[in-house]
């Protein structure tokens, strides 16, 4: 399991072993069942999480009492409550497991401590704030200029697992449409 992780930190900074372990030793394993909530509305972001197996998605419930998916997180991937986690402030957003799942975590605490210890753990933080924009502003835009059948397109282009592996439900949360809508676009294709 923990190769996963050191292949993918190793995939993003150059790194020697000693500072790969030390890493590594801030992470810890955990184990969740489908539904369990990693994170509430209203509680601090202190945790990051890295997908061994399963799906993390992170969410939160709009004015209507609907809720609308920002993101989610299969293997191989991080998540967070991101503004959270930076600001310190209660979340607005839920993280979820949404499949059994197995994740590692760094503790809020220990990633900043690493950020003063390990130079190259700051650049690996640095692409990954810059990720985060990149799908953040995308995703805004999408909302914005495309159509439900545009974004429903897009995504199977761009990241196709999420219509294969979870629920039409969960699939038109994310895409900010009803399950009918997203029926209709199904049958159209």
């Amino acid at each position: 399991m923990e190769e996963l992780l050191a292949s993918y930190i190793k995939s993003k900074i150059s790194i020697t072993e000693e500072e790969l372990n030390i890493i590594l030793s801030h992470f810890r394993p955990m184990k969740l069942k489908k539904n369990e909530l990693l994170l509430a509305n209203g509680q601090s972001s202190q945790r990051t999480f890295f997908v061994v197996k399963g799906c993390l998605r992170i969410f939160f419930i709009n004015e209507e009492g609907q809720d609308s998916t920002r993101y989610f997180a299969f293997e191989n991937q991080f998540a967070t409550a991101l503004v959270s986690f930076i600001t310190s402030e209660p979340s607005d957003e839920f993280i979820q497991a949404v499949e059994d799942s197995e994740v590692y975590y760094i503790t809020h605490s220990s990633f900043y401590h690493l950020l003063d210890e390990i130079p190259q753990w700051e650049k690996f933080y640095r692409k990954y704030l810059e990720m985060a924009y990149v799908n953040n502003t995308r995703r805004l835009m999408s909302f914005l200029v495309q159509d439900a059948l545009e974004k429903y397109r897009q995504l199977l282009d761009e990241n196709p697992i999420i219509v294969r592996r979870l629920s039409n439900k969960m699939v038109a949360s994310y895409l900010n449409i009803s399950q009918e809508t997203l029926s209709r676009l199904k049958s159209k294709l």
